[in-house]
């Protein structure tokens, strides 16, 4: 049984006092049912507090609370990562990094970055719920705009996101945004395929590439736009969604990059998804963090680390090389 989730400030900072309690809330969390080895799966285990390790009764393997997840091998205390936490989860408008590191008083603005990516790639349940009933679906662009485009479906350099939410009366249900390479019938299908469950009662534009929807086991309504004005009144609860994201980004991140994107968007999901229940989402993000993978550096930053192997072969290189000529960096002789 998971343990019970902080409903206010006050109560938070009397449950997580130290760092004992942070990391027995979190093997609660992680195993509501009591520890499962990681290797054989076997529920029995016993604890080496002096370790920090739970070493398994059938095959003796040890594990600690935060190996092969997002806090896998981490250096920051759990507090901070508590803390960390509670204010993405509570905070309406969500952090930056820059705010993460103001509050907590992280020495390093690239720590305080690292983190919240990292809680970013855990907003996403593995095993979660598809979409269902009536669900409107529709793309939108996220960058500024570029000269020369004519509107409608020209992209540039904008990154394309198609969004879904369930139609709940006049209200909005729960969401997913994706970012695709394009508006093609195999990514926009693909998205719905992976995201609404089959049977239910598809909402789009007229734009041809989700025609193929109607084949696919989906009760496909699709209605004809004409001016790019009037598709927030044909589907108004998905553009609804789009205009809040646009404002959260611009608002809380002054702008993302492309790279990262994806990342931002299940932050914006997972906000949405439970903007009702903000202090339980804590709970939920500690819950699913400690069931994702470990984020890798190239995750986070698209490169590979670079080997100190290939540092000093580099210098070696460069030791050996003749030296650099003012006609070789710019083309003509130096008149110095």
């Amino acid at each position: 049984m998971r343990p019970e989730y902080p409903r206010s400030l006050h109560e938070f900072r009397k449950l997580f006092a130290d760092e004992a309690a942070c990391r027995l809330y979190l093997a609660r969390s992680r195993w509501p049912e009591g520890v499962r080895c990681p290797r054989c799966k076997h529920h029995e285990a016993l604890e080496l507090p002096t370790r920090r390790l739970w070493r398994c009764r059938a095959c003796g393997y040890d594990t600690s609370v935060t190996a092969g997840t997002v806090l896998h091998r981490t250096r920051v205390p759990l507090t901070q990562w508590f803390w960390a936490a509670y204010l993405v989860a509570t905070q309406t408008p969500g952090f930056s990094a820059l705010q993460l590191q103001r509050q907590l008083g992280i020495r390093r603005y690239e720590t305080a970055w690292a983190m919240l990516q990292k809680l970013r790639r855990a907003m996403v349940r593995p095993d979660r719920e598809l979409l269902k009933e009536r669900v409107e679906v529709d793309e939108t662009y996220i960058g500024g705009p570029e000269a020369g485009l004519r509107g409608g479906r020209q992209v540039g350099d904008k990154a394309i996101v198609v969004g879904a939410v369930e139609v709940r009366g006049r209200a909005s249900g729960r969401v997913r945004l994706q970012v695709v390479p394009d508006v093609s019938a195999r990514s926009l299908t693909g998205f719905v395929r992976a995201n609404v469950a089959h049977g239910a009662v598809i909402l789009t534009d007229a734009w041809g590439g989700y025609a193929p929807l109607s084949e696919m086991g989906y009760r496909h309504r699709s209605r004809t736009q004409g001016d790019p004005r009037r598709a927030s009144k044909i589907l108004p609860r998905i553009h609804r969604v789009f205009g809040n994201l646009k404002t959260w980004l611009r608002g809380t991140h002054h702008g993302v990059g492309h790279t990262h994107l994806q990342a931002y968007l299940d932050e914006f999901t997972f906000r949405f998804n439970r903007r009702r229940v903000p202090m339980a989402a804590f709970q939920t993000l500690l819950g699913l963090g400690s069931q994702q993978q470990p984020t890798t550096y190239k995750q986070l930053y698209n490169r590979r680390r670079v080997p100190m192997a290939a540092f000093q072969t580099l210098l070696g290189l460069g030791s050996q090389q003749q030296p650099t000529t003012y006609k070789q960096l710019y083309g003509v002789e130096s008149t110095g």
